[in-house]
């Protein structure tokens, strides 16, 4: 069958103009007249096979002669058309159609097909039979699905909390108030292949609390003398409780500064420290005496002391590469003035972006700056 030109490109359709042809033309929409088209389409295919049904009843009535002769009409002009078309053929799903249910009834016309090659056709009709038989068995019951927010919280759920088993997360989402299956709990929970083990994060975060580090470094002097600079830090929240200068770092001094940076009360259960040899008798007799277990690292390993060798890059990075330390007296008071920053203003990544002493967050008031060791750094607050 014979079909129309599609509709001019922008989507618009001209009717014939009224009084006299000087109307304004009727404009149609783009989306509209394509619907349209489609339709219509979709219609001359199925007339195509209707008028086809009818030419199978009518060639019951005509001479076997007559009937040779159109399909010979019909072929040569197939083999005139294919002469102008270059590459492959595009087909529609109303033509895949025809073609599957005409293959249906009739099987030889596979000998008779020019345009597409047999298996094309068998492999159409075998895709409408997987379609056909998919959309035949779907499920139309069955339990519901959870909703998506329900199932990305079970999975937190199950690896925040590695000792927690379906039934208690079950109950923790009864709860909140979400009425769900403990089997679907267990269905959706992150498998473990062993439900008791810990990451080493919550192992440290357990353990950081009762443990310090210590270590020294040197800092060199406008008059090229070497000042030693001995750091003391609490793991859990990096905390650093001590820090002093000496010349002349000894046994004893190292013991005494110990003792005065942790009351007795409030001693670490561990501190670890270096394999340096100024770390005497003096400092383990005084370890002892507070409860404190003396936890040397490997020879030639920092990485094993890691926090404390963190905060001394942080302070040269931060604080002793930027000035030139005039004498003892002057690097311990610009130490203790970046100690009070470190402490109460600078953040720390690992302390999810706040300070060792926690800062609050403050949401009125005017925002402020106070300059921190003469501008190096600055704390910013409202009032």
């Amino acid at each position: 069958m014979r079909q129309g030109n599609p509709p001019e490109e922008g989507g618009k359709h001209q009717e014939p103009q009224a009084n006299g042809g000087r109307g304004a033309p009727l404009c149609v929409s783009k989306t509209s007249s394509v619907i349209a088209w489609q339709n219509h389409i979709t219609s001359a295919r199925m007339v195509a096979l209707i008028s086809f049904l009818l030419n199978v009843v009518a060639s019951l009535f005509k001479s076997k002669i007559r009937l040779e002769a159109e399909n010979a009409a019909l072929r040569h002009q197939l083999i005139v058309l294919q002469r102008k078309v270059r590459g492959r053929v595009p087909f529609t799903n109303s033509d895949r159609l025809f073609f599957v249910q005409l293959y249906r009834w009739f099987p030889s016309v596979l000998k008779a097909v020019t345009i597409i090659r047999p298996e094309t056709l068998v492999r159409w009709h075998r895709a409408g039979f997987r379609r056909y038989w998919r959309r035949k068995s779907r499920s139309l019951g069955g339990r519901p699905q959870i909703d998506a927010d329900l199932r990305t919280l079970i999975r937190p759920m199950s690896i925040e909390n590695a000792l927690w088993g379906a039934p208690h997360i079950h109950g923790e989402l009864l709860k909140l108030g979400f009425a769900v299956a403990q089997s679907t709990v267990a269905k959706y929970m992150t498998k473990r292949p062993d439900p008791s083990a810990q990451g080493w994060g919550t192992f440290l975060r357990n353990h950081a609390p009762n443990i310090a580090a210590m270590d020294l470094f040197v800092v060199p002097t406008l008059g090229f003398d070497l000042l030693y600079v001995l750091v003391i830090v609490r793991l859990a929240r990096r905390e650093l409780v001590w820090i002093n200068v000496t010349p002349h770092p000894t046994a004893e001094w190292i013991a005494q500064q110990i003792t005065e940076a942790f009351p007795w009360s409030e001693a670490p259960r561990y501190l670890i420290r270096d394999q340096d040899g100024i770390y005497g008798a003096a400092v383990t007799r005084r370890l002892r005496a507070m409860g404190i277990r003396d936890k040397p690292i490997a020879p030639g390993s920092p990485w094993q002391n890691a926090f404390a060798e963190r905060l001394i890059g942080s302070i040269r990075r931060e604080c002793v590469d930027h000035i030139v330390v005039l004498g003892e007296a002057h690097l311990r008071r610009v130490l203790n003035s970046y100690a009070r920053y470190y402490n109460e203003s600078r953040i720390h990544r690992s302390l999810s972006k706040d300070a060792p002493f926690p800062r609050a967050i403050e949401r009125l008031g005017v925002i402020t700056s106070r300059p921190v060791l003469g501008g190096l750094h600055h704390q910013y607050c409202r009032i």
